[in-house]
């Protein structure tokens, strides 16, 4: 399989809320990740990220993505993935009851391959702006 495949795998798998279990197939163990997002500060393995974004998934039960974009850098062994997640907060979890209010986020991952395995993911995303179309900030 090519990095392009792999690194879609993986993707529809963390954005539909498989949590580590079902993402780390293409991960190497240990992988880490990194975002300049305030509510991801302090989270800095892809594994915390991947039940991070499974965890969204209650307060968020219609989250979903919109793919924009795929690319290949294959002279640095990278692939960026530019989407849209949607989602209204209509169930119980995040930090208040259930706003009713939907978030439209723009937001890129960089995954770094080494080998055909992940090794490294950045995010990047304006997590104030989500915060505040959900009500949350």
């Amino acid at each position: 399989m090519t990095i392009e495949s792999l690194a879609f795998a993986f993707f529809d798998a963390i954005e539909t809320g498989k949590g580590w279990e079902g993402c780390k197939a293409w991960c190497h163990p240990g992988a880490t990740f990194s975002s300049q997002a305030e509510p991801l500060a302090e989270v800095r393995t892809l594994e915390a990220y991947a039940d991070w974004m499974k965890w969204l998934l209650s307060p968020l039960p219609d989250g979903h993505y919109e793919l924009k974009a795929f690319a290949v850098d294959g002279k640095r062994n990278s692939v960026s993935a530019f989407a849209t997640f949607h989602g209204t907060h209509s169930g119980q979890g995040g930090p208040m009851p259930p706003t009713g209010k939907s978030a439209h986020a723009d937001y890129v991952y960089v995954m770094q391959f080494d080998g055909d395995r992940i090794r490294h993911m950045t995010k990047i995303w304006n997590a104030g702006w989500t915060l505040r179309e959900l009500g949350w900030a």
